[in-house]
């Protein structure tokens, strides 16, 4: 009796908690919202607009990039909290919110660099054109051919990764890009920045699975506590240092999680809030007084490096069409220097003498910011010659930092409501990657110290991607991580379960790819 009295009250409690932890989540999301609602109307209440379209259009465009992240949640950020939900070290929906907050605390503290290096594998032509039609067609394809396989791969519990599934919607919406254009020379996949990416996509599965199980047996052999290598029993939570080092762990992979994952959907609502409003968004308006005078100065001394190189060679044509060309073409022509040059020159003569970016009219901002990015694109090529001192090498990636500056910027607000939609898709969607972390990638079920391992490889290999701006999945380095302890602890695979995983990561890239560019081309002719 007593023992069925304790049963009824631990769930009593379980229940009341999460009612608590409901509450407390709703009232966090309200605040959230309400938060990203005023900065944005804020924002809003400088431009000025003949008609409601684009703000039709940039509403429907924001609800999709947040469904995006919503579905992320669905996979990424389940797999931060597999662990202390699947030992009990924490109930659901406290893992959750703990989960969803150092989320947050990552979005918020992330740089935005992994965001724009995934943007920048779109074609360029699209990047510069992203309030046109064609901009339009590809961001709506990016995203919605995302969500369609996210979801997809999430009903039947596979943990898949959204990292993977945006870089393949990138390939193919830039591949229907140039498949579709041929004749006007239009640019489709950076493969060699692609590559680069797609290596570290590849590569940090492998190291996870390594480095776990590396880091299993390391703990076997030191570390003799018993109670460390048992998988849950019943709902009983493990002994309170073992629950502490999960707790710790969880809490180390949602974080990185946010600083990594939650970046990328964050640069695809850069484009659309730049293609929708330029005039709020295009120039980051925190830019201001001495930085725009350094930005002036720095710009005086790149026109001097790229003249010398160049030797005072004049510029046929239009600067933006022939930088353009060359960034479509992928390497430096003839006449790219001399053109760099001038449109270095235009950009300073319409930036240089104003107190801060926000100063700029209004209706020139957009074109200020394309310039920017043509010139920040191009200078690399420069960059990539031989003969080069170090110190005109300085002068040229100092203005590309500059220039980075002043078109690379993520506001507060879109950070909170990337946090949010991730934080919701995570407490929506748990349930089904759970369980298939805990019970169907090993023959036996997850033991305490195989999750603390897999999560703390997940973590630091998430980490040092952020160091390099490499996009990584969390859903791929931590599941590969449980695999390789399972491996390590003698616990053997579930194969049907790996062979379904590895399809799915197999059939992604491609699935994705398709997906997007067939979408492209809809929503081209649509728009």
């Amino acid at each position: 009796m007593q023992t069925e009295a304790a049963v009824a009250s631990s769930t009593a409690s379980t229940q009341g908690s999460g009612r608590l932890f409901g509450i407390l989540f709703g009232l966090i999301l309200l605040v959230g919202a309400a938060y990203a609602g005023t900065h944005l109307i804020d924002d809003l209440s400088i431009v000025r607009a003949h008609s409601t379209a684009p703000f039709i259009l940039l509403g429907v465009a924001l609800l999709i990039a947040l469904g995006f992240e919503f579905v992320n949640g669905f996979h990424d950020t389940a797999n931060a909290v597999a662990t202390v939900i699947y030992t009990h070290s924490m109930p659901a929906n406290l893992a959750v919110i703990w989960s969803g907050l150092f989320n947050f605390l990552g979005v918020l503290t992330s740089s935005g660099a992994v965001a724009f290096t995934v943007v920048s594998l779109l074609p360029v032509e699209l990047i510069l054109q992203v309030g046109s039609g064609a901009g339009f067609a590809m961001v709506f394809a990016l995203l919605v051919a995302a969500i369609i396989w996210n979801l997809g791969t999430w009903y039947f519990g596979l943990p898949n990764s959204s990292s993977h599934t945006l870089i393949g919607s990138i390939i193919g919406v830039g591949l229907a890009n140039q498949l579709t254009a041929l004749k006007t020379g239009t640019s489709g996949v950076d493969w060699n920045a692609a590559i680069g990416v797609l290596r570290g996509l590849v590569f940090s599965p492998i190291a996870g699975f390594i480095l776990a199980g590396l880091l299993m047996f390391l703990l076997k052999s030191v570390v003799k506590i018993p109670a460390l290598y048992r998988a849950p029993e019943g709902n009983k939570p493990p002994p309170w240092p073992i629950r502490a080092l999960l707790v710790l762990t969880c809490t180390g992979v949602s974080f990185s999680h946010g600083s990594n994952d939650g970046q990328k959907g964050m640069g695809l609502i850069m484009l659309i809030l730049i293609g929708t409003v330029p005039t709020a968004y295009a120039l980051n308006g925190a830019v201001s007084g001495g930085q725009v005078k350094t930005f002036h100065q720095v710009s005086v001394e790149a026109q001097h490096v790229l003249s010398t190189i160049d030797h005072g060679a004049a510029v046929n044509g239009n600067p933006r069409d022939i930088v353009t060309t060359a960034l479509q073409q992928r390497k430096l022509l003839p006449d790219t220097v001399p053109a760099l040059s001038a449109l270095i020159a235009d950009i300073d003569q319409q930036v240089g003498n104003r107190p801060s970016l926000r100063s700029v009219p209004q209706e020139q901002m957009g074109n200020v910011r394309n310039d920017i990015y043509l010139a920040n694109t191009a200078i690399p090529l420069v960059l990539a010659q031989p003969g080069l001192s170090s110190e005109e090498t300085a002068t040229l990636t100092s203005w590309r930092g500059l220039g980075t500056q002043a078109t690379q910027f993520i506001p507060p607000w879109v950070k909170v409501a990337v946090a949010l939609a991730l934080g919701l898709g995570t407490m929506v969607g748990w349930k089904r990657i759970v369980v298939t972390v805990g019970e169907r990638i090993g023959k036996e079920h997850l033991t305490y110290a195989q999750g603390a391992s897999a999560e703390l490889v997940a973590m630091t290999l998430i980490q040092a991607a952020d160091m390099y701006h490499l996009p990584v999945s969390t859903t791929h380095v931590l599941t590969s991580g449980v695999a390789g302890t399972m491996a390590a602890n003698g616990s053997g695979l579930q194969w049907a379960t790996v062979r379904n995983l590895l399809m799915a990561w197999v059939l992604t890239l491609p699935a994705s790819m398709l997906l997007a560019g067939g979408l492209f081309i809809v929503f081209k002719h649509l728009f």
